[in-house]
C-alpha cells in the first residue's frame, strides 16, 4: 500500500498475457463425418469465444482454484485450452478439426460434473458431446504441491468423440436455419446432451442426445409458434404441425438456465421479443416485447433486429437476472430484468435498468447480479471494453477500461542509435508481440522458406535477426555507398519487417468475448490469439489514462466533485494531462536519459519547461494556468498526489511464511498465483502502474517547475511555502527515479545460468550463511525469456506476498476471495518489495541467487547516486558483482566501503549473523571474516591478504581476532610464495599455538616446493628450538627416500655453525637409512651421512668431537599425541631411558667404513642389499668372502680386530672350487678376482684364474701373519679337508714356519706316505742338509742353538706304519723313517759329546 491511502482502486486496465517463451504445444485431432459423399460446407461463420470457469475456482481450498477453459472456434476449427493461475498445466491445449463443417458462434457449452468435465459442441452439420475427467479425479489429493501438473486434456487422444453416442448429424428435417447462428446446449438431470438450434422454418428444435452410459436414441423437439387459434389461447407450444413461418419467428441469441429437473429456455427473436420456453413442459411461459422499453421505438420496430443479444447471470440470493442489448444503427441499449415468479406459476420480468450507449458494434457482453461489462470493436480497429453498475449508478455512467494498445506504428530511431538494435529491442520488448504474430511476420518475409515452429525466445530473435539481414544483404546492388545510404537501408528492411509484426499482432489482438468469473469476479478478455485480463488501477492512474471524453463522466461517476480536495485533485491531474499531451518524443527522451545517466530529474524538467515555453504555439501554458486557478491549494493537491504514490514504509515484511499456520492452510497455499500465467500478468501490471507513474512524476516535475517561474502568481501563498515546494520537488524527483527503476527491471530480462554456475553460486552463498534466506533458497533455472521482475515474483515475493495477505491470525475462508482485491493487495505488496527506499533488501537478494549479476550491476547502479537506503548492502552486493566478473580490486573496495554500514542495514546484519564465526569480538570483524570466507571460496589469496591487513587495524585490542587474521595472512602468503612475507606474519602472531601451528606449515611447504634456502636462512628469532623440534619431528614421521627433512636439518645447522648438531643429525639419518632402507640407494646416502658426520667432527676441536649416539629404534612422540595403550586397553608402560653412550670421531669413522664396505658389497651383488644393510660385521665378513671381495674382508676385519680365518677358509674354497670347476666356474672367478688387488702381476707369461686364486692365496699368506702360524693351518686344513693335494708352494712355505704341525696335519688325514717324506727331510734339516727349507737357521752342531724334532708325531707315524705290517709299502716307510731316526740319534750322542766336551 502507499504510504497514506487516500484513493481507492476505482479503474481497470486490461493486461496481456502474451506468451514470451516457446509456442505451447498444440495437438490436433480431426474428425469427419461417416460416408464420403459429403460435399464440403460453403457456411463460415465469424470467429468466436468463449470459456468457462471451474465452480471451485473461487476456493482456497479446492483443486480447482483459479481454474478455467477457454476456447475459440474459426470455421471448423475448435482450440480447447486450459489454464490456471496457480500452476502450470502440461498437455493443456488441443485443436479439432471437423472436416466439412463450421463452428457456430458461441456453440461450445462446457459443464461440470461431480466425476467429468462435459464439452458440447454444435457445427452447422452436427453435434457433439466430449466427456473429460474432473480434475478432482486426475489427482490423488486436493493439495495441489506441484509446479506443473497435467491438463485434463492429457489423455483426449483416447476419448471416443467419434463414438456415435457422442455426436449426431443435424437431420435435414427440421434442419438448421441459414440466416440465424443462436445455440444453446445444457445436461439434462440424467446426463443427457440437449442442443438447442434455430429451425430453418422458424422456431427452435433441441437435439437430445442419451447419457453417454446409455444406450438409446437421438431425439428432436421442436419448439414454434402453432396456429393462430392456438396462439390465441395457449400462446407458443409444441408441435408437429409446419407452417409458413416469419422471418420474425427466427432467434437470433439463446440462453438456458437449468432447473432441478427443467430447463428454462429464454429466446430472443428478431421481433424484437423474449420467449421463455420450458423444456419439461414444452410450451412458451412467457413473452415479452423489448421495444416496449425502448424510448423511441418506431424505427427500430421496422427493423429486423439481427444484432440483439441475451445473457444470463443467477445468484441463489438474487435469483435470476437477464440481460438484452437491442441492437440499433446509432446506439444501443442495455435492458436487465429479473425474473418473478408467483405461486400458480406464471412468469414475469420486473424490469431493473435501461442502460445507454453510443458504440455501435457490440462484440460480447458479460452480465452478473450487479454489473454489466461490454466490448465493442469499431472499424477503425479500436477495441473499447465499457462496465457499469445497474443497480447504484442512477446516471447510467459507463466507466471505461483502459485497453491495451497496439505497439507504436512507427520506430523513432535517433542518429546515435543503430537501426537493428533498436528494432529488436522494440519487437522484443516484454509484453509487446505475441510469439505466434513474430512466427508468422518471419515467416512471411521470408517468404515461406520453411515453417518455423517451436522456437525459443532466443532462437526467435536470431532468425529474425538472419532473416532481415540477409533480406537486405540480397538486395544490396552496388559495392560501395554512404554510411547515410547504408544506415537507412537497414532502416527500410527493419521497419518492413515491423509492420508485418504489427499486422499480425492486430489480428491475433482482435478481440472475441469476454470471460467473467463469478465467483472471484475476475473479468477476461478473450482475443483471436492470447489472453488478457481486466486489473484494477488506482483512481489516479485511471484518471491520467482515460481519454479526454470520459473524464469528466469518470469525475461525476466518482463522486469526487462533492469536496475541496477532490476538486483539486482533478484539476491538477487535468494539468498533468496537459503538460503530458504537449511533452513530445524528444523532450520525453530527455527525462529517460537522464534518468539512465543518473542525472537530476530536476534539471531535465526545467529543460523541458523551457522547451515548452519556446514552442508553444497554442497557449498550452494559458491553459495551465487557468487549470491551476481553478485549484485552491495546489501545493496540498500535489502532496496528497505524493503520498498516493509512494510506497517507502519503514516497516520490514515477514520473511517467510509464519509456522503458525497449519500444514494443510501453508500448503494449500504455496502455490497461489504460481503459474507463468499468473506470474506474467501480475508483473505486467506493476510494468504498466511503474510506467504510468514515470509520466505523472515526469509531468509533476514540470508543472513543479512551473509553478517555481509563477511564484506568487500561481496562488501558492506567499513564499512561507517554498521551503515546502522544494520538499515536493525533492519527493517527487525520487519518485521518478524509482518507478523509472522498477519500469527498468519490469522490462529486463534474466539470463539463462549454466546449471554448474548455479552450483558454485551456491556454495559461494553458503560459506556467507545466507542458503536459508528465503530470497536465497536453490533457485530453479531461470525459464526464458523472464524479466527479472518475474523472476523476483515467482521464487520469492509471492510467498511473502502471501504471507501478508493470509497472516495466521486471520480466518481461513474456503468461500473465496475478490480477484479486484487480490490484485490490488499483491501488486502493492510486490511494489513495496520492490521500492527502493525500503528497508527490505529482498531484489537484490534474489538477484545475486539467481546469479543474475549483469541485471544486479545495472541496477546498483541506477540505484546508487541518490537512494541513500541499503547503501552498504548495495555495496556488498555490487562487490559480489564485480567478484563474478572478475574484478577482484573493484570487489574488495566495494566490501570496504561495505563495512562502515554493519549494525545499520538489516541484511548485513544478516551476513554477521552466524554461530561459527571465529571473531566474534565486533560486528565489522565479523563481516570481515564472512568476506574474507567468501573470498577464500573464490580463490584470491590476494585480496584476503589485502583485506584481513586492513581488518587488523580494527583488532587492535583483541589479540584472538589478529592471530586469526595474521594466521590468514600467512596461509595466503604462503600459498602465493610470497616466503618472507609468510615468515613475518607469522612472527607478529600472537597466539603462540596458532605461531606453531603456522611454522609448521612453512616448513613442510617450503620442504615440498624445495625452497629450502628460504627456510634456513630466515633467522627464527626466539623460534630456533621450535623449528628444529618441528624438522626433526618431520624426519622421523616421514620416508626417508622421499623427504629430506634430515638433510635441512643438517644444513639448517650448518647455517648457523652448529657442526655437532649437524653431525648428530646426520649420524641419525645414517643409521634410520640403515634400519629402514635396505637397498642399494639408501647404503649411498648412509655412507654419504656417515661422512658428512665425520666431516662435521673434525671441523671441531678435538676435546669437543663427539656426539650422542642416538637410540637405536626409539620411539619419537609429538607433544600431545595420544598414549600408546597395549592389546588390552592399557596404558603401555614407558621403557626406562638406556645410558647414554658417547661417540667420538673414531667410532664415527668405523661405523662410516662398514656403511661403505655394506655398499661396495651391494654394488658388487644388488641382491645382497637387503642382507647386508642390517649384518654385523661377522656376517658381513662371511658375507664378503662368499662374494670374493676379500679385500674387503680383510679390511673389515682389522678395522673390527676381527680374525682372518674365514677370510683364508674361503679364498681356499675358492681356489678348490677353481681347480676342480668347469669352464663356467672360471669364467665367473675372474670378476671377483679383478676385485681384489695383487701385490704383483706376472707379465711374462698367460696365468689362469686357478692360479690367480692360488697366487692371491699365497699373497695373503705371506702379507698377513698370524700367531701360532693360524691362517697356513687353515688354509691347508681346508685344503686338506677337501683331499686336495697341497700345493708345493704351499708346503715349502709351511715347512719354514712350522713343519712340526704340517706333520700332525699329515697324521690326521692318514697322509702317510706325504708325512714320511716330511720327517725323513726334516731329519736330514736338522743334520745339516737343506735346513733352510725349514726355517733352521743352525744345523745340529755341538756349537749352534739346540734344535729338536717332533718325536710325539714321529712316533704317531711309526706307530701307524707299523700297525699295518700287511702292507709292503708302509713296511718299507717304516724302515726308511726308522733308519733315519737311528742316523739322527747316532748324530745326536756325537754332538752332545762333543758339547759336553767344550763345556767342560
Amino acid at each position: 500500500m502507499a504510504a497514506t491511502v487516500v484513493l481507492a482502486d476505482r479503474g481497470y486496465l486490461e493486461l496481456n498475457a502474451v506468451e514470451r517463451g516457446t509456442r505451447r504445444r498444440v495437438r490436433e485431432l480431426v474428425f469427419s463425418l461417416p460416408g464420403s459423399g459429403v460435399s464440403p460446407s460453403a457456411v463460415r461463420y465469424a470467429d468466436s469465444a468463449g470459456g468457462y470457469w471451474y465452480q471451485g475456482s473461487g476456493q482456497l481450498g479446492s483443486v480447482t482454484r483459479n481454474r478455467f477453459i477457454h476456447w475459440a472456434t474459426s470455421g471448423g476449427t475448435l482450440e480447447l485450452v486450459e489454464e490456471s493461475l496457480d500452476i502450470n498445466l502440461l498437455n493443456n491445449a488441443v485443436q479439432l478439426k471437423f472436416q466439412n463443417c463450421s463452428l457456430l458462434p458461441g456453440g461450445v457449452h462446457i459443464f461440470e460434473t461431480q466425476n467429468n468435465i462435459v464439452i458440447l459442441i454444435s457445427t452447422n452439420q452436427t453435434v457433439h458431446r466430449l466427456m473429460l475427467p474432473h480434475p478432482a479425479r486426475l489427482y490423488r489429493s486436493e493439495l495441489i504441491t506441484e509446479s506443473q501438473m497435467q491438463s485434463i486434456f492429457m489423455d483426449i487422444g483416447k476419448v471416443h468423440f467419434r463414438d456415435p453416442s457422442n455426436f449426431c448429424a443435424i437431420p435435414a428435417v427440421p434442419g438448421l436455419a441459414a440466416n440465424s447462428t443462436a445455440s444453446a446446449a445444457w445436461l439434462s438431470s440424467d446426463g443427457g446432451a440437449l442442443f438447442a438450434l434455430p429451425s430453418a422454418s422458424g422456431g427452435i428444435f433441441v437435439l437430445n442426445l442419451p447419457p453417454h452410459d446409455a444406450h438409446g436414441m437421438v431425439s428432436t423437439v421442436e419448439l414454434k409458434q402453432s396456429s393462430v387459434m392456438q396462439r390465441l389461447l395457449t400462446g407458443w407450444m409444441p408441435t408437429a404441425i409446419r407452417g409458413d413461418q416469419s422471418p420474425s419467428d427466427l432467434p437470433v441469441s439463446l440462453s438456458v438456465h437449468c432447473r432441478e429437473h427443467d430447463a428454462f429456455l429464454f429466446a430472443l427473436y428478431q421481433d424484437h421479443k423474449l420467449r421463455m420456453w420450458s423444456y419439461k413442459d414444452q410450451m412458451c411461459l412467457m413473452v415479452t416485447d423489448m421495444l416496449d422499453f425502448v424510448p423511441v421505438s418506431k424505427d427500430l420496430r421496422l427493423a429486423t433486429g439481427i444484432g440483439h443479444k441475451l445473457q444470463l447471470a443467477y445468484s441463489e440470493t438474487l435469483g435470476l437476472y437477464i440481460a438484452v442489448y437491442l441492437h440499433a444503427p446509432k446506439q444501443g441499449q442495455f435492458c436487465v430484468f429479473q425474473l418473478v415468479s408467483t405461486e400458480s406459476h406464471r412468469y414475469s420480468l420486473d424490469h431493473i435498468s435501461s442502460l445507454f450507449t453510443s458504440q455501435e458494434t457490440l462484440v460480447d457482453f458479460a452480465l452478473t447480479t450487479a454489473e454489466i461489462w461490454a466490448l465493442w470493436h469499431d472499424d477503425e480497429n479500436q477495441t473499447t471494453v465499457k462496465y457499469i453498475n445497474f443497480e447504484h449508478n442512477v446516471a447510467g455512467q459507463w466507466n471505461q477500461v483502459s485497453v491495451q494498445p497496439l505497439p507504436p506504428e512507427e520506430i523513432g530511431i535517433r542518429d546515435d542509435q543503430d537501426p537493428r538494435e533498436t528494432y529488436t529491442e522494440a519487437i522484443f520488448m516484454p509484453g509487446q508481440f505475441a510469439n505466434a504474430a513474430l512466427l508468422k511476420a518471419l515467416q512471411i518475409f521470408s517468404q515461406g522458406a520453411e515453417r518455423l515452429s517451436d522456437l525459443s525466445w532466443d532462437e526467435l530473435k536470431r532468425e529474425i535477426t538472419i532473416a532481415v539481414e540477409n533480406e537486405f544483404q540480397g538486395n544490396i546492388t552496388e559495392y560501395e555507398f554512404s554510411q547515410e545510404e547504408f544506415r537507412q537501408l537497414q532502416i527500410e528492411f527493419w521497419s518492413k519487417f515491423y509492420a508485418y509484426c504489427l499486422q499480425y499482432q492486430e489480428e491475433l489482438s482482435r478481440p472475441l468475448a469476454l470471460l467473467l468469473n463469478q465467483y472471484t469476479n475476475m473479468v477476461c478478455l478473450l482475443k483471436k490469439g492470447y489472453l488478457s485480463f481486466f486489473v484494477p488501477c488506482s483512481l489516479v492512474d485511471h484518471l491520467y489514462l482515460l481519454p479526454d471524453e470520459p473524464l469528466m463522466n469518470e469525475v461525476e461517476s466518482t463522486g469526487l466533485d462533492e469536496s475541496e480536495f477532490s476538486h483539486d485533485l482533478v484539476s491538477l491531474i487535468q494539468c498533468l494531462r496537459l503538460i503530458g499531451e504537449s511533452v513530445s518524443v524528444e523532450m520525453a527522451l530527455t527525462m529517460e536519459m537522464d534518468c539512465c545517466r543518473l542525472q537530476p530529474p530536476e534539471r531535465a524538467a526545467e529543460q523541458i519547461l523551457r522547451d515548452l515555453i519556446a514552442s508553444d504555439t497554442e497557449n498550452l501554458m494559458e491553459d495551465i494556468h487557468s487549470k491551476l486557478q481553478e485549484i485552491r491549494n495546489p501545493i496540498s493537491a500535489i502532496g496528497v498526489l505524493i503520498r498516493e504514490m509512494d510506497y517507502e514504509t519503514d516497516m520490514e515484511m515477514e520473511r517467510r511464511f509464519n509456522i503458525a499456520q497449519s500444514l494443510n492452510v501453508r500448503m494449500h497455499l504455496s502455490q497461489l498465483y504460481g503459474s507463468s500465467t499468473a506470474v506474467n500478468v501480475i508483473c505486467h501490471g506493476v510494468y504498466k502502474v511503474s510506467m504510468t507513474r514515470f509520466l505523472i512524476c515526469r509531468d509533476l516535475l514540470i508543472l513543479q517547475q512551473l509553478l517555481l517561474r509563477l511564484g506568487d502568481a500561481a496562488n501558492l501563498g506567499g513564499g512561507q511555502v517554498f521551503h515546502t515546494q522544494q520538499n515536493l520537488l525533492h519527493r517527487t524527483s525520487v519518485l521518478i527515479l524509482s518507478y523509472y527503476l522498477i519500469r527498468w527491471a519490469s522490462q529486463r530480462l534474466a539470463s539463462d545460468v549454466p546449471v554448474d554456475e548455479l552450483e558454485s553460486n551456491l556454495q559461494h552463498l553458503s560459506v556467507l550463511k545466507l542458503t536459508d534466506s528465503t530470497a536465497l533458497t536453490p533457485l530453479k533455472l531461470v525459464t526464458s525469456p523472464q524479466t527479472i521482475v518475474e523472476l523476483f515474483f515467482q521464487e520469492i515475493a509471492r510467498k511473502h506476498t502471501i504471507s501478508q495477505l493470509f497472516p495466521p491470525t486471520a480466518v481461513w475462508d474456503e468461500t473465496g476471495w475478490s480477484w479486484t482485491q487480490m490484485f490490488s493487495e499483491i501488486s502493492s505488496c510486490l511494489l513495496q518489495l520492490l521500492w527502493p527506499s525500503n528497508p527490505g533488501f529482498l531484489f537484490p537478494e534474489c538477484l545475486m541467487g539467481a546469479c543474475q549479476y549483469t541485471q544486479l550491476q545495472e541496477y546498483i547502479r541506477l540505484l546508487e547516486p541518490w537512494c541513500h537506503v541499503n547503501v552498504g548492502s548495495c555495496c556488498f552486493m555490487m562487490g559480489r558483482c564485480y567478484l563474478v566478473m572478475g574484478e577482484g580490486h573493484k570487489a574488495l573496495d566495494c566490501f570496504c566501503e561495505a563495512a562502515s554500514e554493519v549494525e545499520k542495514e538489516e541484511f548485513l546484519d544478516r551476513l554477521i549473523r552466524s554461530e561459527d564465526v571465529e571473531m566474534v569480538s565486533t560486528p565489522r570483524l565479523q563481516y570481515y571474516d564472512k568476506v574474507l570466507r567468501l573470498l577464500d571460496t573464490m580463490g584470491l589469496p590476494e585480496l584476503i591478504i589485502q583485506l584481513a591487513t586492513l581488518a587488523i587495524t580494527e583488532a587492535a585490542d583483541d589479540w584472538r581476532s589478529q592471530a586469526t587474521l595474521r594466521t590468514c595472512i600467512f596461509k595466503h602468503h604462503l600459498d602465493l610464495g610470497h616466503n618472507s612475507q609468510a615468515y613475518e606474519a607469522l612472527t607478529h602472531n600472537p597466539d603462540s599455538s596458532r605461531q606453531l601451528d603456522c611454522l609448521r606449515q612453512l616448513v613442510v611447504v617450503l620442504c615440498e616446493r624445495s625452497q629450502l634456502q628460504d627456510l634456513v636462512e630466515f633467522p627464527y628469532v626466539n623460534l630456533h628450538n621450535e623449528v628444529v623440534g618441528i624438522i626433526e619431528y618431520r624426519a622421523r614421521a616421514v620416508d626417508l627416500m622421499t623427504h629430506n627433512y634430515y638433510e635441512l636439518l643438517y644444513a639448517f645447522h650448518i647455517y648457523r655453525h652448529n657442526y655437532r648438531k649437524a653431525g648428530t643429525v646426520m649420524f641419525e639419518y645414517g643409521m634410520r637409512l640403515g634400519r629402514e632402507v635396505r637397498t642399494l640407494g639408501g647404503l649411498q646416502k648412509q655412507a654419504n651421512c656417515y661422512l658428512a658426520a665425520i666431516n662435521c667432527l673434525r671441523l671441531i676441536r678435538p676435546e669437543y668431537a663427539w656426539i650422542v649416539q642416538p637410540a637405536s629404534g626409539a620411539v619419537y612422540e609429538r607433544p600431545g599425541a595420544s598414549p600408546k595403550r597395549s592389546h588390552d586397553g592399557e596404558c603401555a608402560s614407558v621403557p626406562m631411558g638406556s645410558q647414554i653412550e658417547i661417540l667420538e670421531l673414531k667410532d664415527l669413522e668405523r661405523e662410516c667404513t662398514l656403511a661403505r664396505i655394506r655398499l661396495t658389497l651391494a654394488q658388487h651383488d644388488p641382491s645382497l642389499a637387503a642382507v647386508a644393510g642390517s649384518s654385523p660385521p661377522e656376517e658381513l665378513v662371511v658375507l664378503l668372502v662368499q662374494a670374493g671381495l676379500f679385500d674387503t674382508a680383510i679390511s673389515l676385519c682389522q678395522t673390527f680386530n676381527l680374525s682372518l680365518t674365514p677370510v683364508f677358509e674361503g679364498l681356499t674354497f675358492k681356489c678348490i672350487q677353481l681347480q676342480f670347476g668347469g669352464e663356467a666356474a672360471l669364467a665367473e672367478a675372474w670378476d671377483w678376482l679383478a676385485a681384489n688387488q695383487f701385490s704383483s702381476v706376472i707379465a711374462t707369461k698367460e696365468t689362469s684364474a686357478t692360479d690367480e686364486a692360488w697366487r692371491l692365496l699365497s699373497s695373503y699368506l705371506d702379507r698377513f701373519k698370524s700367531q701360532n702360524h693360524l691362517y697356513h693351518r687353515c688354509v691347508i686344513n681346508k685344503l686338506l679337508s677337501h683331499g686336495v693335494p697341497l700345493p708345493n708352494w704351499l708346503i715349502n712355505s709351511y715347512k719354514k714356519v712350522d713343519a712340526a704341525e704340517l706333520l700332525r696335519l699329515y697324521l690326521n688325514y692318514d697322509l702317510l706316505e706325504e708325512a714320511v717324506d716330511l720327517v725323513l727331510e726334516y731329519v736330514d734339516a736338522v743334520l745339516g742338509k737343506g735346513h733352510s727349507y725349514f726355517g733352521i737357521e743352525v744345523p745340529l752342531s755341538a756349537t749352534s742353538p739346540r734344535v729338536w724334532l717332533p718325536y710325539s708325531a714321529i712316533d704317531q707315524l711309526l706307530q701307524a706304519l707299523g700297525e699295518n705290517t700287511a702292507s709292503h709299502h708302509n713296511t718299507v716307510l717304516y724302515q726308511k723313517v726308522h733308519d733315519k731316526l737311528e742316523d739322527y740319534q747316532q748324530q745326536v750322542a756325537v754332538t752332545t759329546h762333543d758339547l759336553l766336551y767344550l763345556r767342560n
